[in-house]
């Protein structure tokens, strides 16, 4: 079956107004009727400088009509072309250079939109002449993106990254979030449109991230459409059902009917897919009636292949063969190559299903060229498919054959693993902003409500006052009136207490809030950037141990490599789970009395081999008969990390000693010295508050960065604290303290 690449999801998003243009409505949510309202104004503003009094005309009405093309951009592109070189000549009576590039822009957009793309690169490329000769960086920027997009549309996706990157930039240097999170699902479209899922969830979600830290809810739309895309071709059809049902409740909420059209026709495409055929026409046919109401050619071309495709599968081949010519004649005539591509492949499939393998050969086969031509692969798995039904249909099985190991290889690179771990990387990440952004608001709509009472408390009191002044004055002759004045001072008494607690509430919430986001950043940190880097490692040398190629002995090298990194990875992973699992709320940090000896010789022992091969000493000068009350399995990672910490900072010849002596009746210091490389002040000042970026040990170790956060964070769940000395060139000393403990001793397992 036919799956839609969405080209990258449908040019219907080109209709977007310039997608950033500096006075386009790009994902402002506006609704059809409202978008209208506003050309209306617009219209009538401008009709100075379009009946005739074009001698006088001054750069605000022409900055007026050229905003009116870029509005109908969404509605009409005929009216778009009108306007926009109604612009530009009236810009160029008034000598107005950005009046001239503003026009030109919208005019090349209206253009490449049309199919006229000789015509729109020429004006394109003399607006961003025309920008970069004014300096005008805001114009630049968004004719590089519509460049970019026009390139896209060609399949052209060399060209197409490269203006896209240089629209990025520019909104990077300016700060400019709006335009910049459009600028990344673009490129997200180009990526998707390559067949390269990886690095379109990427943008996507980038794009996504901005958009909800902005609170934009149309462009939030566009984007859950965007990812939708990508999981319906990895077949993962829940979670795209998932994603669009979202983008359409965004859309219908916000009355964004562009939207409301995508989604709608993305839904039929998943039940397509799934074979539920009656219930993606009811859906697809919706999404067409909205498509031709916008007079959308893309929009109209794709739908009008997915229903020939249901059909197609329903048996009702003359219906299909009607919608399939209705789609390959609009992308021909519009030069839509995805559109094209797509209505090709569709033939074949229905002529597979006729048996009528010949032309079904011929069609599929005009499929594959085009879908070489623009290099993508899903198309490309697609009309191999079809190719490899018709030559078994015409008795080719060792052809077939051929063509079906490659329709495997292609379907294997769009459900590779690393897709599918994005996907719930980014989905679980996308929660937890969405999550943090309800919470941040449910804050501030709780202390706004705490104002508002507290406003309303300071009235009732005054109001209360005032009574009570009275009341005292008449408490005098009637005795009745006082006890009434006891009354409402112990309830003014009960509400003040009821306020101060409501206050105390808002605090706790703030700080467990605050305590949840500081969590998470630590986590995401620790997990995005140090996890993943020594696993990419050990599968590129897994990658290395499946070759044939390796030598006996090529592979007796890499193995201490790959044990070396599956010691640090089980290692660094055991620490972490130990660490996370003291965050939590519940954790029971298990205080008992033990021997510090007992813990200090069993991690000397473990890395006393590491540190020989260094040529380094490791010495134990711990006395036998220290008692400590801790938590033993805190302690040991504690221990752990500070004797591997030395040992990568040391050299041969290099010395670690670990002592303890008593700092007072109730506490010991214990201390781990290396004489290796030390530090300097500037570092000095950085350990124990924030995630560093840990430097090569002098054999080339790599570091986490995050050791000593976890063993500042466990000592003091121990209520000790830890602080290092050290000098470069001199060597580093750590030092932790810890509560002495009763000499009735536990048996300790250390896990």
């Amino acid at each position: 079956m036919v799956k839609k690449l969405k080209a990258p999801i449908v040019f219907i998003l080109l209709f977007s107004a310039l997608n950033g243009f500096s006075y386009s409505l790009t994902n402002s949510g506006h609704s059809q009727s409202a978008g209208n309202k506003k050309t209306d104004s617009l219209r009538k503003i401008a009709a100075a400088g379009l009946n005739g009094h074009t001698q006088s005309v001054d750069t605000a009405t022409i900055n007026l009509i050229n905003k009116l093309a870029a509005e109908f951009i969404e509605i009409k592109p005929d009216s778009t072309l009108y306007y926009g070189y109604k612009g530009i000549a009236l810009s160029k009576k008034a000598n107005y250079k950005a009046g001239i590039a503003d026009g030109l822009v919208q005019s090349g957009h209206a253009n490449y939109f049309k199919g006229r793309f000789a015509q729109a690169k020429a004006e394109l490329n003399e607006a961003v002449s025309i920008y970069a000769g004014i300096n005008d960086k805001k114009g630049l920027s968004n004719a590089y993106m519509v460049t970019g997009q026009m390139y896209n549309m060609q399949a052209d996706y060399k060209q197409a990254l490269y203006y896209l990157n240089l629209a990025r930039s520019i909104y990077e240097q300016q700060n400019n979030k709006h335009d910049l999170a459009v600028c990344f699902k673009n490129i997200g479209m180009v990526y998707f449109g390559r067949g390269r899922h990886s690095a379109a969830l990427d943008y996507y979600y980038k794009a996504l991230f901005i958009e909800i830290e902005q609170r934009n809810q149309s462009a939030t739309a566009d984007i859950h459409n965007n990812i939708g895309d990508v999981l319906q071709n990895m077949r993962v059809y829940p979670k795209a059902l998932e994603y669009y049902n979202k983008a359409l409740e965004i859309a219908q909420h916000t009355h964004d009917l562009l939207e409301i059209g995508t989604a709608t026709e993305n839904i039929g495409e998943v039940l397509l897919a799934e074979k539920q055929y009656d219930k993606a026409i009811s859906y697809l046919s919706k999404a067409l009636h909205i498509a031709m109401k916008q007079d959308d050619k893309d929009g109209i071309s794709y739908i009008s292949a997915d229903l020939g495709l249901c059909y197609a599968n329903k048996g009702q081949y003359d219906l299909a063969l009607g919608y399939f010519n209705t789609a390959l004649e609009t992308a021909g005539k519009y030069n839509i190559v995805y559109d094209k591509t797509y209505a090709l492949v569709g033939f074949a499939t229905l002529f597979n299903l006729q048996k009528d393998y010949k032309k079904a050969y011929d069609y599929a086969s005009s499929g594959h060229q085009l879908a070489e031509q623009i290099n993508n692969i899903w198309f490309r798995a697609n009309a191999v498919f079809e190719l490899n039904k018709a030559l078994a249909g015409l008795g080719k099985f060792e052809e077939a054959h051929k063509l079906s190991m490659e329709y495997i290889a292609l379907q294997d690179s769009l459900n590779n693993d690393e897709n599918i771990q994005k996907i719930t990387s980014y989905s679980l990440e996308y929660e937890f902003a969405n999550k943090q952004r309800k919470l941040i608001d449910q804050q501030k709509e709780k202390d706004e409500l705490y104002a508002q009472r507290l406003k309303q408390e300071r009235t009732n009191l005054i109001f209360l006052s005032t009574v009570l002044a009275g009341m005292v004055i008449i408490a005098v002759i009637y005795y009745k009136g006082k006890r009434k004045q006891q009354k409402i001072n112990n309830i003014l008494k009960e509400k003040n207490e009821e306020v101060i607690q409501q206050k105390a509430n808002l605090d706790e919430q703030a700080i467990k809030l605050n305590e949840l986001n500081h969590l998470k950043d630590r986590l995401i940190a620790v997990l995005a950037h140090d996890l993943r880097a020594p696993l990419s490692t050990l599968r590129g040398l897994f990658t290395l141990l499946e070759d044939d190629t390796l030598t006996y002995e090529q592979f007796l090298d890499l193995i201490p490599q790959a044990l070396k990194k599956l010691e640090y990875t089980s290692d660094f992973l055991d620490t972490l789970l130990f660490w996370i699992n003291s965050q939590m709320e519940n954790f029971d940090s298990t205080d008992k009395a033990f021997l510090i000896k007992d813990v200090v010789a069993n991690e000397t022992t473990n890395y006393c081999e590491q540190a020989a091969l260094k040529g380094i000493r490791l010495i134990d000068n711990v006395s036998e008969d220290i008692v400590v009350a801790a938590d033993p399995n805190s302690i040991r990672i504690v221990v752990r990390n500070l004797i591997t910490n030395a040992i990568k900072f040391s050299r041969e010849h290099d010395s670690i000693t670990i002592s303890a002596k008593y700092l007072d009746d109730d506490h010991i210091v214990i201390s781990i010295k290396d004489t290796g490389i030390g530090m300097p002040k500037q570092q000095l000042d950085k350990l124990f508050k924030s995630k560093v970026d840990s430097g090569h040990g002098t054999n080339n170790e790599s570091g986490t960065g995050m050791g000593l956060l976890f063993c500042k964070d466990l000592i003091e769940k121990c209520h000790g604290k830890i602080w290092v000395e050290s000098q470069p060139g001199h060597g580093t000393e750590f030092f932790f303290t810890l509560q002495l403990g009763n000499f009735n001793v536990e048996p300790i397992m250390v896990s």
